[in-house]
């Protein structure tokens, strides 16, 4: 792979995008671009095309390996972006592309390329831009070694026995790492499914006997739906883990209670290649917190002005280490605002307890101030997944005129054991402030996610602003 793009005018600090699901060959592509010397510029398989389109200018690529699946969208993209030379086709043909077969075939010699650990890039991961246009944030080989090697440590891989059974889309830097590339460099193998389909995922870790499963939490609440008779199938787990957003503490306790596996919650943005901390394996673990900072990475909480807090205070999550990114690709204001000396601003708000764990409370865009007080939506989410019929539940704020802002709580219930908005709203007053319980409960059949799982608050907040008016909020 790696000759074949050298052969074909890949040099090295080249940028070569990769638009494909999960399989063997996004590998392939992902380390060959990396043996190259280029840097791969990973495409949200969810993106429209001028989403994609931006993300081919802005980063400056010169090759588009994309899988036929998506050719229609990469052909369109590529209309009006002349400058894109290499054009390969994982999967079968499109017009103007070369086969990924064909590409492979070549007799021309693999590059030699001399690497900076610190300065050269493996990777540049698009955020999803919620606060303006996406930014590319540049991991290095320095930082991805890092984190691959932290994990390995603090998750007690086996070289030649764990097996990981990889349904998160590895254009996402969880699944990318801790999927794909430890896997990789640790003796270890994966197994890659295209799309997260639950009786599918059952059958795969069966036949491959997995030992290790990666989720987001809409994952776990899916795979709770799985018939009995289904679940000794996933006998050969080991452990699961749980990142991107967090995990309620009744939905935890119901899938271990179901499949009798354990589930380790760890996190870690995007910027920090990206696991900052997880819980202990085989150790101590403590619900509703994400467990204790990774080997080399070190994180404290600090206030608005930089200051360091103590345990059990609220304040926002820094980090350091060899993990953390190299900057944004060129965006040295946006680089410097994330930065505090050589620690980085996680924008999550979070505590540290007096054992060293760390749990987020929330985001700190998503605080909601209710006249003059703190409402953490995670606390609200938590009380709502401990009402048997919610499956699925988010809250954000909405402005108000009288209180400043709301609380509104979308849920997805369970069809089986139907409720009211009063029955809702009667079980947070049980269980929560007054200023804490929701004024408004939306029920939807599914709650909007991204290709990661990760419920898309913003979506919900611009559904609440269509809607402002038409109900009376009291």
């Amino acid at each position: 792979m790696a000759a074949a793009l050298a052969a074909g005018g890949v040099d090295k600090g080249d940028r070569v995008a990769l638009y494909c699901p999960n399989s063997a060959e996004f590998a392939i592509a992902y380390t060959g671009i990396v043996k190259a010397g280029a840097t791969v510029v990973p495409i949200n398989l969810l993106l429209n095309t001028e989403e994609i389109g931006f993300i081919l200018d802005d980063s400056g690529a010169k090759g588009l390996i994309f899988h036929q699946a998506f050719a229609k969208q990469a052909q369109s993209v590529l209309q009006d972006a002349p400058g894109i030379g290499l054009r390969v086709c994982i999967g079968g043909e499109a017009e103007g592309a070369t086969t990924f077969d064909a590409f492979l075939h070549t007799d021309a010699p693999i590059p030699e390329i001399e690497c900076d650990p610190q300065e050269d890039l493996v990777v540049i991961l698009y955020t999803s831009g919620t606060t303006g246009r996406p930014k590319g944030a540049m991991l290095t080989h320095g930082n991805l070694v890092a984190n691959t090697r932290s994990i390995r440590e603090a998750m007690r891989w086996r070289p030649g026995l764990d097996v990981v059974l990889l349904v998160l889309p590895m254009f996402h830097a969880f699944a990318a790492t801790v999927g794909m590339l430890t896997p990789l460099t640790n003796g270890c193998a994966f197994v890659p499914l295209p799309r997260f389909e639950p009786d599918q995922v059952a059958d795969a870790i069966h036949a491959s006997r997995a030992t290790i499963f990666l989720g987001v939490p809409s994952m776990y609440s899916v795979l709770l739906r799985l018939k009995d008779e289904r679940v000794p199938l996933l006998s050969t787990i080991r452990y699961c883990v749980s990142g991107g957003a967090a995990l309620p503490v009744e939905l935890l306790r119901r899938f271990e209670e179901k499949f009798d596996i354990r589930i380790y919650e760890g996190d870690g943005p995007t910027e920090c290649s990206p696991v900052t901390c997880v819980n202990p394996i085989d150790g101590l673990i403590k619900p509703g917190t994400v467990g204790l900072p990774l080997p080399g990475v070190e994180m404290k909480i600090i206030d608005d002005e930089g200051h360091d807090l103590a345990c059990g205070e609220v304040g926002e999550i820094a980090v350091r280490g060899a993990n953390v990114m190299k900057g944004y690709w060129k965006q040295a204001d946006a680089t410097r605002e994330v930065f505090r000396g050589e620690w980085f601003l996680t924008g999550d708000l979070g505590m540290r307890d007096e054992d060293g764990y760390f749990s987020i409370v929330d985001r700190k865009k998503d605080l909601i101030i209710v006249n003059g007080m703190n409402v953490y939506p995670r606390m609200i989410e938590e009380v709502l997944y401990r009402f048997p019929p919610i499956r699925e539940a988010a809250v954000v704020g909405e402005q108000h005129d009288l209180h400043g802002e709301i609380p509104v709580a979308y849920v997805a219930i369970d069809e089986s054991t139907p409720t009211t908005e009063a029955e809702v709203r009667a079980f947070c007053r049980e269980h929560l402030g007054r200023h804490q319980v929701p004024r408004k409960i939306v029920f939807q059949p599914e709650l909007p996610k991204n290709a990661a799982g990760k419920i898309l608050k913003r979506q919900l907040r611009k559904q609440g602003e269509i809607e402002r008016g038409v109900r009376d909020l009291e």
